[in-house]
């Protein structure tokens, strides 16, 4: 869509997150809520799908180009875009030569042209880290953080609008989730998950959330389990960052909460910004 300003018109972009919780389950979901909120581009978690068999066709006629980093029943990572992609980078790169490859698909980057300049969305699910007594979980979850920070920090020396946008699994601060002391030792809401959490935001990024309101009660996941939404027991760990090239294009951010009382919906609802090239 595109709004007037000072005599010429300025494109605005509707750029969003969802944590699907698997495409085939809410492959139908996913197709109104891209036919009602119309993004420009919408970044996906927990597909749940290998590359081959994520159902593009459907999303496709509606006018976006489609790149995922899946693999089977797990995880998986997709953008789903209007423009088209100049450039697309799958996975989280190791910290150091020799270490342990990760097989799990959680990162994707893509790289698009905005009126003659660059701008990078990165769609990305990070771990979940529970059991936090099994290394090969919460360790997993704190290496791929330092990892993201590492890219990050490297990414950002281009001086170049870059958005993270995903689940992260994070819990930020108490009122971020419906009862503190429910999460107490969780690995979404451990400090060791937090202090590096806000050790990324202070690479320079924005937390465009954060920067539109101090309210707290703003969740954006509700368990499946024991009435959490119906009695609004959430929490918010889907988040989006900006670089400071990005945050210079920032309007506003907003979570389309209703999706969460539609049929078969994920236990995670849409949350977005909007981007002008002005």
């Amino acid at each position: 869509m595109c709004a007037a300003l000072s005599g010429f018109e300025v494109l605005v972009m509707k750029i969003a997150s969802w944590n699907i919780n698997g495409i085939k389950a809410r492959h139908d979901v996913l197709l109104e809520w891209l036919r009602q909120a119309e993004p420009d581009i919408a970044c996906l978690q927990e597909i749940k799908s290998m590359d081959d068999l994520f159902p593009a066709v459907e999303i496709e006629a509606l006018g976006y180009n489609v790149e995922t980093h899946g693999q089977k029943g797990f995880n998986g990572v997709a953008i789903l875009s209007r423009k088209p992609f100049d450039e697309v980078n799958r996975g989280l790169p190791l910290l150091n030569e020799g270490d342990d490859a990760d097989e799990q698909a959680r990162f994707i980057e893509g790289v698009f042209t905005v009126n003659d300049t660059v701008l990078r969305v990165v769609s990305l699910y990070l771990p979940n880290g529970n059991p936090v007594d099994d290394p090969r979980k919460f360790d997993y979850k704190l290496d791929w953080m330092d990892r993201l920070h590492a890219w990050s920090q490297d990414r950002l020396l281009l001086e170049e609008p870059l958005i993270l946008m995903g689940d992260y699994n994070v819990i930020p601060q108490a009122e971020d989730c419906w009862d503190p002391k429910t999460w107490e030792g969780d690995a979404l809401f451990r400090p060791e998950t937090r202090s590096r959490f806000e050790a990324l935001k202070n690479l320079g990024f924005t937390e465009a959330l954060r920067s539109s309101t101090a309210k707290a009660g703003i969740y954006t996941f509700w368990d499946y389990q024991a009435g959490a939404w119906p009695k609004n027991h959430g929490v918010r760990i889907d988040h989006l960052l900006m670089s400071p090239e990005a945050t210079m294009h920032f309007k506003g951010c907003e979570i389309d909460k209703f999706v969460r009382d539609w049929g078969k919906p994920s236990d995670h609802v849409p949350i977005w910004l909007e981007y002008n090239d002005a």
